[in-house]
Order: C-alpha cells, then sequence, then structure tokens
C-alpha cells in the first residue's frame, strides 16, 4: 500500500512538470472559436478597445469594422487581420492586442480518480496526459485504466482504453493520445479491498489491495513477509465466502506451485489465507 502511494505522488508530479512546460507554449497555438471571450485593444483608437464574445457562427461584431470571421485563427492571426482592416480605412500602422479572457469554445471533460474533476479548455495541440495533469494528476484511488470518450465526425459515439501502467510507468508515447473537443476522459475508481494472510507468515493480517489488483496467493503471502521458519507449506488453505454465503476452504500445497508444478491461485477480495504450523 505505501508502494502504490509513492507511486501516485511521483506520478503527480509527473503530471504537474508536465503540464507546466508545455502550457504556455500550447496557448499561443489555440484556434479561436465560439463562444470564447475577447478583450481586445487598439492604441489610439478607443472606441475599439472593447470585451466581445464570439457567436456561435464564430464571428464577432466591432465598431468601424462590422462583423468580422474570427472562427479558427490564432489569437496572433486576428491582430494581423485586424490591424489590417483598419490600416485599409482607419490608421496607420495600428497595434492590436487580443487577450483571451475564456475558453470556452474547445473544451474537455475530466471524470473520475483525479484531483480536480471537471471541465478544461483545450488550448492547442493537447494530449491525455496534458490534460489529466491540469486536473492535478492522478489520485490513490485510480486504476489501472483510462477511457477516452468522443463523438466522431458521423455522429457516433467511441470509447478508446488506454492502461495507465503502459501510459505512465512504461512511458508508451503511442498511448498519449491528442484529445479533441468535448472529449470526456474516466479514470475509474478503483476500490480499495481486503485479503487477510494469516498464520505462519511473517507479517500476519489485512493486505490492502486495490480490486483489479487483488493479489495471487503466492504474491499475497510475499506481501505479508513470505513463509515463517515453521510454516506449513504443504497445507495452505484458502477460506472464501461463496455466492450462496456459505464459507468455502480450498487446501493448496503451495510447494507444486514454487516447483512449477501447479498454476498460482488468483485470490479473492476477503479471502483469507491461513499459512499452518509444521508439526515437525
Amino acid at each position: 500500500m505505501r508502494r502504490n502511494a509513492f507511486i501516485i505522488i511521483g506520478l503527480s508530479v509527473i503530471f504537474m512538470a508536465y503540464s507546466l512546460y508545455s502550457q504556455e507554449a500550447k496557448r499561443t497555438d489555440y484556434k479561436i472559436g465560439p463562444k470564447d471571450l475577447l478583450e481586445i485593444s487598439v492604441f489610439g483608437l478607443d472606441e475599439l478597445n472593447k470585451t466581445e464574445r464570439v457567436s456561435e457562427e464564430g464571428k464577432i461584431t466591432l465598431p468601424l469594422l462590422g462583423e468580422i470571421d474570427v472562427d479558427g485563427l490564432t489569437k496572433s492571426e486576428l491582430e494581423l487581420k485586424l490591424a489590417r482592416l483598419l490600416e485599409e480605412k482607419y490608421l496607420q500602422d495600428p497595434q492590436v492586442t487580443i487577450f483571451i479572457a475564456e475558453y470556452q469554445s474547445k473544451r474537455v471533460s475530466v471524470m473520475g480518480a483525479v484531483q480536480d474533476p471537471g471541465w478544461y479548455e483545450l488550448v492547442g495541440r493537447q494530449t491525455v496526459l496534458d490534460v489529466v495533469a491540469k486536473a492535478g494528476g492522478l489520485t490513490n484511488e485510480a486504476g489501472s485504466k483510462m477511457f477516452v470518450m468522443r463523438q466522431n465526425s458521423d455522429g457516433k459515439n467511441s470509447s478508446v482504453q488506454i492502461s495507465l501502467d503502459d501510459l505512465i510507468l512504461k512511458g508508451n508515447a503511442e498511448l498519449n493520445i491528442p484529445l479533441r473537443a468535448n472529449d470526456i476522459i474516466n479514470i475509474p475508481i478503483d476500490k480499495i479491498v481486503n485479503v487477510y494472510v494469516m498464520g505462519q507468515v511473517r507479517n500476519p493480517g489485512v493486505l490492502e489491495v486495490k480490486r483489479s489488483r487483488i493479489p495471487t496467493l503466492l504474491m499475497a503471502i510475499a506481501q505479508a513477509g513470505g513463509f515463517a521458519e515453521r510454516a506449513s507449506k504443504g497445507g495452505v488453505l484458502i477460506k472464501r465466502i461463496g455466492k450462496d454465503g456459505k464459507e468455502i476452504k480450498i487446501k493448496v500445497n503451495v510447494k507444486n506451485i514454487i516447483k512449477g508444478k501447479k498454476d498460482d491461485i488468483q485470490l479473492l477480495e476477503e479471502d483469507v489465507v491461513v499459512v499452518p504450523e509444521t508439526i515437525f
């Protein structure tokens, strides 16, 4: 459990560093769209200094210039466009400054096991790591998978499944997919469950594990410190509650598993492993 906590803390630091490194550069590439709020300033022409919301059609209306199409332009491109229009009729070498006060046209939703779930602006080309970093990184309840849900150009919905282990721990860059407007990132919460290892092990007691990562019998014994000196490896007992509510007892000769003669046994939540004491 402590190891998982260290991993989560480390991943959160990675997410935050990744976000700070990439966010400012990508902001300059953002393409303006409907519902974005623009603050427009023209040096020496106060009547054009205003705040304007981009319409659903991707247009703004300014005094002197009328209706202007801004959809798909970057901040710099719009500054040049307005400067050219003003230079044609009103000013020589106009100085135009655009500030995007609110990013509304391109957003994605992050839900599930992140620090700050919610809607986030999609500035420029951003990937799942960028946006999860904006959401504060993963919590210690994060499962092993991430799902990106989106609506395709044909109107049909699709879902992309991403392994967090492969993406983050193994660094598979192909899984760090670019996002589209209105994508939904869902990182399911993985419930913490208990497995009990009792008897002749070095650290008997409860193992708190994620439901998606419940250990096998050998792994559970190892997590409990391994066999004690007087452990009977041939008579290990697994106690579990069946679907009918009755107790099931499974006797296992762990020696055969260690030698490769038998497969290891996958434990279930609330299983109780009892390692008896040898009589010799």
